[in-house]
């Protein structure tokens, strides 16, 4: 069994985007510019864009973040975004999400430029995803596929097992692995809430990608010998012994899954960190298409 160290690629993808950065400013060209935008207080929420910024910092991106309470009407919000969209040195723009519940949260993410979706969330980008076209791919779906690539892991004709629809992860991660590809060319079977033997799916899967936000979901006894396990959920947990009082789970139950498994992903360490990698290289592509 191998983990497969997202934490680490991901320091090397933002190392290799540190020297592309200093050679376009040492060229005389503009720095690359992220803006988030931030509404309310949620945990989680506040920990993903630090983390965002932050690795802005390291690399030398320029970033902005603007803060704004969750009582603000959407119309606001929105008008936020058309100036975002309208100033010509932001390269990028993320709404981070979850968003209040009195938004409508499609009616925001195509608000966005999709010259600046960095997030491929934009109708645009999924469109362009679908058939293929260059363009911003959804981050954290992307992070799986740099993963799986580093790594080598064969994926054409094997049986792929996606747990979780959701927009932002589980269907573009679906399409991702079965386009023409190289990760990909995955004969792909997409569960969710719905399905009907789960298990008996995923015992099939030569991989399981879960996205499903619920802890220990996918045990021991639903994962064949020698399968690779992506596991994307952060989920925050209760223990007593963290000074946080609770750590973070994935959907995986790690220490009874990983001993059956060819590769697995940990959590955290594993899928977080590439999903942000993801972003700054669309942020530099964004930057790069100017």
């Amino acid at each position: 069994m191998q983990i497969l160290d997202g934490k680490a690629l991901s320091d090397l993808i933002k190392s290799q985007i540190k020297e592309k950065v200093s050679a376009r400013v040492s060229a005389g060209q503009k720095q690359p510019h992220l803006a988030a935008i931030l509404v309310g207080n949620d945990g989680g929420s506040e920990t993903y864009i630090a983390s965002k910024i932050r690795s802005c910092e390291e690399i030398g991106f320029a970033s902005t973040l603007i803060r704004l309470e969750d009582t603000i009407t959407e119309a606001e919000l929105l008008g936020h975004i058309k100036k975002i969209n309208e100033n010509a040195d932001i390269d990028g723009l993320i709404v981070q999400l979850p968003l209040p519940k009195h938004m409508n949260v499609e009616k925001v993410i195509e608000a966005t430029d999709p010259n600046k979706d960095v997030d491929g969330f934009h109708p645009v980008s999924v469109g362009r995803m679908v058939q293929g076209l260059p363009g911003f791919l959804p981050a954290t779906p992307n992070g799986i596929m740099k993963i799986l690539e580093h790594y080598k892991i064969e994926t054409s004709g094997k049986e792929c097992v996606v747990i979780g629809r959701s927009d932002i992860v589980g269907t573009p991660a679906s399409i991702l692995m079965s386009r023409n590809n190289n990760p990909g060319n995955a004969t792909v079977t997409l569960c969710h809430s719905r399905t009907k033997n789960l298990k008996d799916h995923c015992l099939r899967a030569d991989i399981i990608i879960s996205a499903t936000g619920i802890p220990n979901s996918v045990t021991a006894d639903m994962v064949k010998d020698g399968a690779v396990v992506i596991d994307v959920g952060t989920t925050r947990v209760p223990d007593a012994t963290k000074k946080s009082g609770f750590r973070l789970s994935g959907d995986v139950d790690f220490a009874n899954v990983a001993p059956k498994c060819s590769y697995i992903t940990p959590v955290p360490g594993g899928v977080g960190p590439m999903t942000i990698a993801s972003l700054m290289l669309n942020t530099l592509l964004a930057a790069e298409g100017k």
